[in-house]
């Protein structure tokens, strides 16, 4: 695990995140209720490889960084936190695994064990986790995917309103799910995204080619062509 010490929000942190499988867009990969292959994979896919293909991120990245993180009052819920629990948080950077392939970034840390996860939703939405499914229901793959990366035992998130108030709830490393992480997207998921690469570098010269990768017995088959590409399993 590599902690990489970039402000979030700023270019360098976008940068780092640039063509790699996030923690916060795991539910484009899995489905977090049926744990299958998500309808959003492909086209996430294909976001991902034409980060790799530019060098770059793209320009909606940063958009839903401001959208999706309520910045406006993440400070107050993050007093509102260490006010209830009687802790002080850390601030974080942008987490990978040691192969820089998989990245999170997870709000703050809370000592050496712990993360924070901080939302801010609508009142309406907030409500909903007051009274119904609690927040970790919506964001279950994204918390097991940052505590995979950081390798840290939990996470309290943290729904906030400033008018409503707020509830923290905790939550435990699962084994399980880590495990069906690390399967699903730490090995299948960059199988597809790195045959996906090599696939776009041969049309890019021009080459008509097939290329077949096997995975555990599945094989993945990217055709290319100068006029078009298909990508299927077998």
């Amino acid at each position: 695990m590599i902690h990489h010490d970039v402000v979030q929000g700023t270019e360098a942190w976008l940068q780092l995140r640039a063509g790699i499988p996030t923690a916060s867009q795991f539910h484009k990969i899995i489905t977090p209720k049926t744990r299958k292959l998500s309808s959003q994979a492909e086209d996430y896919l294909y976001k991902l490889v034409a980060e790799r293909a530019l060098g770059r991120y793209l320009e909606e990245t940063r958009k839903f960084y401001w959208a999706e993180r309520g910045k406006q009052e993440e400070d107050n819920a993050r007093a509102f936190y260490e006010a209830m629990r009687n802790v002080d948080t850390t601030v974080c950077g942008f987490f990978t695994n040691d192969e820089g392939t998989i990245g999170a970034s997870p709000d703050r840390l809370v000592g050496e064990d712990g993360l924070l996860e901080i939302k801010c939703p609508a009142p309406e939405t907030h409500m909903g986790y007051l009274l119904g499914e609690p927040v970790t229901a919506d964001y279950w793959l994204q918390i097991q995917g940052q505590l995979w990366i950081t390798e840290r035992d939990w996470t309290d998130v943290v729904s906030y309103h400033p008018d409503l108030g707020g509830t923290v709830i905790r939550v435990n490393r699962s084994l399980e799910d880590i495990a069906m992480l690390e399967e699903q997207i730490g090995h299948h998921f960059l199988v597809r995204l790195e045959a996906m690469l090599e696939a776009f570098r041969v049309r890019q010269g021009g080459e008509a080619k097939e290329l077949r990768v096997t995975d555990e017995g599945e094989d993945y088959t990217c055709a290319y062509s100068p006029s078009g590409m298909k990508y299927d399993e077998r």
